[in-house]
């Protein structure tokens, strides 16, 4: 039963890069929207802790302990940034386990602000290349959106992120709305123009750091980047976008936000007589109390697997196997980028130069590989992220002055090829609850099964072979091609099982993000994409989020939802 204190216009489920700028713009909208965050209250700045020491000021100079390493089993073998800077801002694996029928890293940060104080900040926008590509090739099933519907949603969300980049007009890599661009290194310049061609084009990284802060981020508190390169402990300049730094600031100034921590969502609760969602049932992870908030309206933003297993465990009499899943493929389709594949080189000359300050970002290469009618034994294609520094002088059998002498010495410059890749949807890789395993608040766990298949596998010969070439064309020497395969989930870059599509017939959302059947409930996290394209998926996350967030206030007013 409804009471004082527990009734809202909306409720956002995540606090993160979608959920954070999802309850934004419901608020500036004039709703009054409750935030719900299953992890603890971060509040920005003040709960920065490391982001100011000095490795002096650690007692194991940063270093991850033994100690330390036994609550992160999964993310300490797959991610070397759990130290002891950043451990607090991802999720201890030893107290959040999982199923998995195949190896799935699960890389989780459970806090207010999610994973958007350690994201990797790479903000690209997707093409028509890569929304057509379904209904082009017959894999999978067509987005129900095109380019030119989110464009605008590109350039609304550009302008408050922040981006630094360029334009650089590839029609495949649309523009955008960007700061100034940190500027190339003597090296990322030399490999420009020895390799660039009309076909593969060396680029600034785009990412969500700020270079020339307008005057609405600097109001915020929000300033220069520092180049310190520091970001993963927290950015006490709020120089990189983050639900802390940016978006709910704003939604705190219109005095319409509440917020939640430390609230598991159990289920969304489907009233049979509206045919609507009418509430959310929570658990408090510390009490063990539950709780129920109405709303209006919700948004699911609590990363792609969790709100995926949301669903799945909200049952009802209309939906018995999960909410909105009349198609049966809640859960199906789960895509990860694939990478740890590329090259490293050295290259000679520039000794006279070093880097300036340490930028948070580099190069980057777009897709050329299955552009302008070239065929390859694959489909798809993949992007470099590269970087260029000074290589670090080897101490290991030095001592006193010659030590000391060493440590302001530099080696030679070292550049790397790293690519990221798009991996196809298939139906067979997938998550689902477990029958018989629950965690210790009552709900089923989610299992992982999700592999690479002959399509990834094929890819990663060029993936490796390409960047090699590159460096022995641009005449670098000690060329040293990897190629790392993993599993799932250590990209970071979740994306799927409660796709958009055309028809409640095979897809869980429709163009709007809505969920079919049921129109007050939303999904825009990456649960909602329907392929991953090649480039970094949260810039487009924000701009669904932006665009369903309007769709919905619209549609309330309207009294069809």
């Amino acid at each position: 039963m409804a009471e004082k204190g527990n009734v809202f216009d909306a409720i956002v489920v995540g606090s993160g890069i979608s959920g954070g700028y999802a309850a934004m713009e419901l608020c500036k909208k004039g709703l009054k929207v409750l935030l719900v965050e299953r992890g603890r209250h971060v509040e920005h700045i003040v709960d920065y802790k490391t982001a100011l020491k000095s490795p002096w000021e650690m007692p194991h100079r940063g270093k991850p302990s033994t100690e330390l390493l036994k609550d992160y089993p999964i993310t300490a073998r797959v991610y070397n940034k759990v130290n002891e800077y950043s451990a607090d801002f991802f999720t201890k694996d030893r107290l959040h386990p999982y199923g998995e029928d195949k190896r799935f890293d699960w890389i989780r940060g459970y806090q207010l602000g999610g994973k958007s104080i350690t994201w990797g900040r790479i903000a690209l926008r997707m093409s028509d290349l890569d929304f057509e590509a379904n209904a082009k090739e017959g894999i999978a099933i067509d987005w129900p959106i095109r380019y030119k519907e989110i464009a605008p949603w590109y350039d609304y969300v550009e302008k408050f992120v922040g981006i630094s980049g360029n334009a650089d007009k590839i029609p495949h890599l649309p523009d955008g709305i960007f700061q100034p661009p940190m500027p190339f290194s003597c090296v990322e310049k030399d490999f420009k123009s020895k390799i660039e061609t009309e076909n593969i084009h060396v680029i600034h990284a785009r990412q969500a750091h700020l270079t020339a802060p307008t005057p609405e981020q600097l109001a915020l508190g929000r300033g220069s980047c520092q180049y310190r390169n520091m970001c993963s402990r927290g950015c006490p300049y709020g120089a990189y976008f983050s639900s802390q730094s940016a978006t709910i600031p704003v939604a705190k100034l219109t005095k319409n936000l509440s917020i939640l921590t430390n609230c598991i969502v159990k289920e969304i609760v489907f009233d049979e007589k509206t045919q609507k969602a009418s509430s959310i049932s929570i658990i408090d992870s510390i009490t063990k109390k539950e709780a129920t908030y109405f709303s209006k309206v919700f948004f699911l933003n609590a990363s792609t697997l969790g709100s995926t297993q949301i669903l799945l465990n909200s049952k009802s009499q209309r939906f018995p196997n999960g909410m909105g899943n009349d198609s049966g493929v809640l859960g199906h389709y789960l895509m990860d980028h694939h990478f740890g594949a590329g090259a490293t080189a050295e290259v000679e000359g520039f000794e006279d130069t070093i880097e300036y300050g340490r930028r948070p970002n580099a190069f980057y290469i777009p897709r050329y590989r299955n552009i302008g009618g070239e065929k390859r034994n694959y489909l798809r294609g993949f992007g470099y992220e590269g970087d260029s520094e000074r290589s670090k002088p080897d101490l290991k059998d030095d001592f006193g002055a010659d030590f000391k002498k060493k440590m302001t010495e530099f080696g030679p410059w070292k550049i790397e090829l790293s690519a990221f890749a798009e991996t196809l949807p298939y139906e067979d890789n997938k998550v689902y609850l477990s029958q018989d395993q629950k965690d210790e608040w009552g709900i089923p766990l989610l299992v992982m099964s999700a592999e690479y298949k002959e399509n990834e596998t094929k890819m990663r010969v060029d993936m490796k072979n390409d960047a090699a070439e590159m460096f022995e064309a641009a005449g670098y020497k000690n060329i040293k091609p990897y190629d790392e395969i993993r599993g799932f989930g250590r990209c970071i870059h979740e994306m799927g099982t409660a796709r958009m599509g055309h028809s409640p017939k095979d897809s869980i959302l429709n163009k709007n993000n809505q969920v079919w059947g049921v129109p007050n409930v939303f999904v825009t996290d990456g649960a909602c994409m329907t392929s991953s394209s090649a480039v970094n998926p949260s810039l487009t996350y924000m701009a669904l989020a932006a665009r369903a967030a309007d769709f919905a206030v619209n549609e309330l007013k309207k009294q069809n939802i």
